[in-house]
């Protein structure tokens, strides 16, 4: 893993990209799809006003294999977007979404030798930023904020903008519901007015995370959130009773309901470290090792058949949207003759031989 910084980061404009296309849009900025002519590849353009402020961040990033990679930054007028110039982040594009689509896709939790190396690669990623001088904080850790890709590989993103988000926010005086980071994911320290974010910010995010990733599901899915804003810093926490039950036949997820437990401790001196989450992960992670080249095929396979599913289903609609259009025109186009033609007559007697003519 290399860790040396960054270099200037290069300036990409309009004329370099094409194909632009939306693919999500957030707290941080919207973010598209293009191609980059020049290197002939797919990037990803998250677009923001606070970029500038970013910039610090980004250069002192480094690198690491599980930590998106920054490209550059781009300045022009991207399509629909008005005459003014705006700024963005370009990044590697992650062809398979993020842990947060995939468990949508699939319903819940992927095979378990998979949910034990995207464990592992998240908590490789915290530890990469956790290390850098002086370390990085993530503060937004959550699903979405796990991209994969094309071999369901982890890469975290996001990293570092929470904090200059808030920052700027404040800077402008205006009044954000935003804080920074999904409130089911937010340590309970973040709720106090003199919150200041620590590493142990992140792993208790980190905690969090891991259950979701374990169990396929989102925390407190139905709660609303002033509730969740009072009831975490009280002590409430994701169950670990249903996935309690299935540790014996899933070799390693005793350690990692213990890790989760930790890492969501009330007190901040009580969690572990991102290098002692990094060994616990490591370790279940070596037990399956050997299955995860066919647990990822599995997933690619149905991903890809949900795709295709999806792809057929468009087209049907669009067939019958356009089958019934169709239908219409040819009853307009039938012929039914001359148009009725009102007459106006005088009053008349029919006389009985002019009546059996009518008749």
């Amino acid at each position: 893993m290399a860790l040396t910084s960054c270099p200037q980061p290069a300036l990409i404009a309009d004329s370099i990209l094409r194909d632009w296309v939306v693919i999500d849009s957030g707290g941080f900025g919207q973010i598209h799809k293009a191609r980059h002519q020049q290197w002939c590849c797919d990037v990803a353009i998250k677009l923001n006003l606070l970029i500038l402020k970013l910039k610090e961040h980004m250069m002192r990033q480094g690198s690491s294999p599980y930590v998106i990679q920054v490209l550059g930054i781009y300045q022009g007028r991207p399509p629909s977007s008005g005459p003014s110039k705006q700024l963005g982040l370009v990044m590697e594009f992650m062809e398979r979404g993020s842990v947060a689509s995939l468990q949508k896709n699939l319903g819940g939790a992927p095979p378990w030798p998979l949910v034990c190396r995207l464990a592992h690669e998240v908590a490789l990623g915290i530890n990469f930023l956790h290390s850098l001088s002086p370390a990085m904080l993530h503060l937004d850790l959550k699903p979405s904020n796990v991209l994969l890709d094309s071999h369901l590989k982890a890469k975290l993103t996001d990293f570092g903008l929470a904090q200059v988000y808030q920052s700027a926010t404040r800077a402008s005086k205006k009044n954000c519901k935003d804080e920074g980071g999904t409130i089911s994911y937010m340590p309970p320290e973040a709720f106090s007015l003199s919150y200041s974010p620590t590493k142990a910010s992140d792993i208790y995010s980190y905690g969090i995370l891991l259950w979701s990733i374990v169990t396929g599901k989102q925390p407190y899915p139905n709660a609303l959130s002033s509730v969740v804003r009072l009831r975490i810093p009280r002590g409430d926490r994701p169950s670990l009773k249903e996935i309690s039950c299935q540790a014996t036949g899933c070799a390693g997820l005793t350690g990692l309901i213990e890790l989760m437990a930790t890492c969501w401790e009330e007190r901040v001196d009580k969690r572990p470290t991102s290098r002692e989450c990094t060994t616990v992960t490591e370790e279940v992670f070596k037990m399956h090792k050997h299955a995860v080249v066919d647990a990822v095929h599995q997933v690619l396979k149905r991903l890809d058949q949900n795709e295709e599913e999806r792809i057929t289903e468009q087209f049907q609609r669009v067939h019958i949207t356009e089958a019934a259009v169709g239908a219409g025109n040819i009853y307009d186009s039938v012929p039914t003759g001359r148009p009725p033609v009102q007459v106006r007559c005088r009053t008349f007697r029919l006389t009985l031989q002019s009546a059996e003519y009518l008749i």
